[in-house]
């Protein structure tokens, strides 16, 4: 379904907004005269720089051209011919990439059902009964969504107790950090303390979700592990020949903590939508609100009715729930125009 004229602000995704004007800037100003190519350019340069600022100065930085493509970059890195990768059964690895980690990867996922997208320690133990048993495949990687696909959100502490977990097995912990900044900005944190302080070993970054307009990055903590990213995202169709335009998005969304500030607006957004739900008879949150998305469940005829002049999707439509996303450019008066819609459909 295209939107023109006749839709209002979306709440399907924060992949239907789009670019922030300073990310537009940045492209401009790397649009001016020639640059060596695939990365060998100095916006690039730039860009490898400011992760080091920002993740430490053990991180190494690798742009790409979207988020399916990091996650498989960052745990091809991390992953033998028998490997199984541990996750939630909600997991965008597991779910929304059609089936890539087992197609391109050739491993096995080893999902675990939760209730709020999380992982806990307990859910790592047990995946890993068959840990040396050559008939099953070996977990090697715990992976993770920063924000989940359920929109809530692990904690620093939360994280560093998968990663001991993980690594007292002999695992390495994977996030899928496409949301990465709308979990830093609701946790109050910077980025680096849900990451590097918090024992991951890759993870990547999401810029296109944030504001940016295709530019996403591999960020690779264990130093042992880096050497190998500029092949696998060559062989992973990742390397972008006019790097300069992706370095150039990140590098401006981790300047001045423009990643921040688009993080917190559309997370508040969120949260004004789910707080106008409130009194509304029907309507209630499937989960709570830690970021940019509402789920909301409400009776199918006032979805149906809604659907008509907003485009979201559904989540789970057999239970009625819906999935309401907010981004960098979401007004508190598209917010209010919905509610005011929502509340009418509501009444009749």
């Amino acid at each position: 379904m295209l939107i023109d004229s006749m839709y209002p602000k979306s709440f399907a995704s924060d992949n239907h907004a789009g670019v922030h004007p300073a990310i537009l800037e940045a492209m401009t100003a790397a649009n001016v005269g020639d640059a060596p190519a695939y990365g060998d350019d100095n916006w690039t340069s730039a860009f490898e720089e400011r992760i080091k600022q920002t993740f430490g100065p053990d991180a190494d930085g690798f742009a790409m051209l979207n988020g399916a493509g990091a996650n498989m970059v960052g745990l091809a890195l991390m992953l033998g011919r028998y490997s199984a990768i541990i996750c939630a059964d909600s997991a965008h690895i597991a779910t929304h990439e059609a089936g890539a980690s087992e197609r391109l990867l050739g491993v096995k996922l080893m999902t675990v059902p939760t209730e709020d997208g999380k992982l806990r320690p307990s859910d790592i133990k047990s995946r890993l009964g068959g840990l040396g048993n050559p008939h099953e495949s070996q977990p090697a990687v715990v992976s993770i969504s920063q924000t989940t696909e359920l929109g809530t959100t692990y904690s620093p502490a939360e994280i560093t107790a998968l990663a001991e977990t993980a690594h007292e097995s002999g695992l390495r912990l994977h996030v899928d950090g496409a949301r990465l900044a709308n979990a830093a900005a609701y946790l109050g944190c910077d980025l680096k303390a849900i990451t590097t302080d918090a024992g991951v070993d890759v993870f990547s970054f999401g810029g296109t979700k944030n504001g940016a307009l295709a530019a996403e990055a591999v960020v690779v903590l264990d130093s042992s592990l880096a050497h190998a990213v500029p092949f696998l995202r060559r062989q992973s169709l990742q390397l972008a020949s006019k790097m300069r335009f992706i370095s150039a998005q990140l590098t401006a969304l981790l300047t001045d903590d423009l990643w921040r500030r688009n993080a917190e607006h559309a997370n508040a957004m969120a949260t004004r939508l789910a707080d106008g739900l409130v009194d509304i008879p029907g309507v209630s949150l499937a989960y709570p609100v830690q970021s940019n998305a509402v789920f909301a469940t409400l009776p199918l005829p006032l979805a149906e009715t809604l659907r008509q002049r907003y485009l979201f999707h559904y989540w789970d439509e057999a239970a009625g729930t819906v999935r309401w996303m907010t981004a960098f450019d979401t007004a508190p008066e598209h917010v209010d125009d919905f509610l005011v819609d929502i509340h009418k459909a509501a009444a009749v």
